[in-house]
């Protein structure tokens, strides 16, 4: 792949994750455990859970931007170390988003051929969290479609090098 390509690709996902962390940031900073259980009395330990993955979710994004940032200013542009980072995002940040190690939530990999949003909780979630997963959903879809090519190039040149 081209160094202007990668590049617009860095830029791109640079701007999904300024997206995405605004929108984390602003909803946890908002949101406490106590406002959750008023909205929906339920289960808090699960509730924790969420916002624990959320909040780790903010942290990668947050570490993505950052090297989205630093790659971007360096001349040359290192094409080598971009594409690390867009592997890197695309494990940390989007797979996270669809499938947390911590099983906050899952996806319905049918859901996407129904056009519904394929994110499903475990169980019952406020509708503050239903509408926020809801709301990223799609970036992180049109993003992960986007960096899937990353998941393999990246495993072959590594594989390769050995």
């Amino acid at each position: 792949m081209g160094n202007s390509l990668v590049k617009t690709q860095l830029k791109d996902v640079g701007g999904f994750l300024t997206s995405t962390i605004g929108t984390l940031e602003n909803y946890l900073n908002e949101t406490t455990l106590s406002q959750m259980e008023q909205e929906l009395s339920g289960d808090s330990s699960y509730y924790r859970l969420i916002l624990s993955n959320l909040r780790k979710l903010l942290v990668f994004c947050e570490e993505g931007l950052d090297a989205c940032s630093v790659i971007l200013q360096s001349e040359p542009f290192q094409k080598p170390t971009a594409e690390k980072t867009l592997y890197r995002i695309f494990h940390q940040c989007i797979e996270e988003f669809f499938s947390p190690k911590n099983d906050a939530w899952f996806e319905d990999s049918r859901s996407a051929y129904t056009g519904r949003n394929s994110i499903k909780f475990y169980k019952s979630v406020p509708e503050s969290i239903q509408k926020l997963v809801k709301g990223l959903e799609g970036e992180f879809q049109r993003v992960r479609e986007e960096l899937e090519y990353y998941e393999t190039d990246y495993r072959t040149k590594m594989i390769q090098s050995k």
